[in-house]
């Protein structure tokens, strides 16, 4: 018999301030995230064009990394924390240490690529000499010390499925910061560290999430009591490693159809104007602002939803569902309130010339309507991994951004009016929208609603 413990928070405190207490500090967190990425941006921009080039480049095998450790986490963070709702210790502590040990499989795969492929993978893409150098230089550093995003990421998601999201929020913060400051240091050669150039930032880079990756182990170790990680007499253990994979695999897939998207409507974009495609860059980084907090919000949900659903809690589910929609809704609703409003604000943040304000103001306005229909979509996609079903998430993944989003916006380009392609983001997210209530209805009548008639003969027994 699994040695009974006292019950989580997550099943006994009052759902509102449950979700808050959760939710809040990795918004915060998410919203740091967000800022570094503009200033990383702004600090490339001062070396040189074949910098950013290089860096720009460069992304696809960093959003790999990223969709990696991130569909990771949500696997071994739906097991987890279901299994502690079911008071199932044991197979908590084989979800946290076989989601450790398929990390640091991910993390040996991309080193590999980092000391044989790098060089190769640019190539592939550009034929500048200077662009290769750079390129090769920040890529090869990233993936040989892809460990540090990695782990970072698994000890954030193990802290998360507990409900010591604090904790989760302070390692984020530290390694975000500590990025920052070295970012300019290494970049430039300041206070006598050397000028390193595009190399430098990639040691920014990797130096916070290593140091947030050490951060989230001691956190785990001396302070999240719900799980025991213990090197000694581990063995990977496979029944565990199939339930992560159900749920994480296609989590790391769907993270990934966002990457495809993003190339193909450059390619759209860049047959109207490189300008175009600038503003598609830019959009992505303001509403990174609105998005980002939503994000946030969602990993506070995540453990919430699984914990009750292991637990049968089908009235403490339904109010978190219903309160992050409420919440993910106000969010979003002040967000397409600024993007209607100032667009021309937002812009002129990047230094926008007259012809980027010309295309760019009309393009804020027209993606943000999307933004109510994102709200819905963005929380029940991550219900739908809570609860398991994470294929459901992938299909409207793939549905969205694959099927309707890339395709209507091509035959709207066709048209010569790149208005009309902006239009193809609100019809991809309402479409979205209706197959997400379809899912959720079916998963409502097969796997929540089922919870309360069980909860009635337990009670009768």
């Amino acid at each position: 018999m699994e040695q009974e413990k006292k019950e989580n928070k997550m099943g006994t405190m009052p759902v509102n301030r449950l979700l808050l207490s959760m939710a809040l500090p990795m918004m915060l967190s998410m919203l740091v995230q967000a800022c570094y990425n503009i200033v990383d941006s702004l600090f490339l921009s001062r070396v040189s064009e074949d910098a950013l080039a290089a860096v720009s480049l460069a992304f696809s095998v960093q959003m790999l990394m990223v969709s990696f450790g991130g569909g990771l986490g949500v696997g071994v963070n739906a097991l987890l924390s279901k299994s502690l709702g079911e008071k199932r210790f044991k197979e908590a502590n084989r979800a946290a240490m076989n989601g450790i040990f398929i990390a640091l499989l991910g993390a040996a795969a991309f080193f590999i690529f980092g000391v044989f492929f790098c060089k190769g993978f640019f190539a592939s893409l550009t034929d500048d000499a200077e662009i290769l150098k750079e390129g090769t230089a920040y890529l090869s550093i990233c993936t040989i010390f892809s460990i540090g995003l990695i782990s970072q990421m698994m000890f954030e998601r193990l802290l998360q499925s507990t409900g010591r999201t604090i904790f989760s929020m302070i390692t984020q913060l530290v390694g975000a910061v500590t990025n920052i400051i070295f970012d300019p240091i290494f970049i430039f050669g300041y206070f006598g560290a050397p000028k390193m150039g595009t190399a430098g930032a990639a040691v920014a880079t990797v130096a916070g999430q290593c140091l947030a990756a050490v951060l989230g182990l001691i956190f785990n170790l001396k302070f999240n009591h719900d799980i025991k990680l213990r090197i000694k007499r581990f063995r990977p253990w496979m029944p565990t490693i199939k339930k992560i994979m159900v749920v994480g695999l296609p989590a790391m897939v769907m993270q990934s159809v966002g990457s495809v998207m993003n190339f193909g409507m450059n390619q759209i974009l860049i047959d109207f104007s490189t300008t175009a495609t600038a503003v598609f860059g830019v959009y992505f980084k303001i509403n990174s602002f609105i998005f980002m907090p939503v994000f946030g919000l969602n990993n506070g949900m995540v453990p919430i939803l699984s914990y009750n659903y292991g637990a049968r809690r089908k009235d403490r589910m339904m109010k978190t569902l219903k309160l992050s929609i409420t919440y993910a809704l106000l969010i979003m609703f002040v967000g397409l309130i600024i993007f209607q409003t100032i667009p021309d604000k937002l812009l002129s943040l990047f230094n926008a010339s007259e012809n980027m304000m010309s295309i760019g103001i009309p393009a804020l306005r027209i993606i943000s309507i999307s933004f109510l229909f994102a709200a819905v979509c963005i929380i029940l996609i991550s219900s739908f991994q809570a609860l398991g079903n994470g294929h459901y998430s992938l299909i409207i993944s793939i549905s969205r951004q694959l099927v309707v989003l890339l395709p209507v916006a091509y035959l709207f380009s066709l048209t010569g009016n790149i208005n009309l392609v902006w239009v193809a983001f609100p019809i991809a997210e309402f479409i979205s929208v209706c197959l997400c209530l379809y899912f959720f209805a079916r998963i409502y009548r097969k796997r929540i609603k089922p919870l309360e008639q069980a909860n009635i003969q337990d009670a009768i027994v």
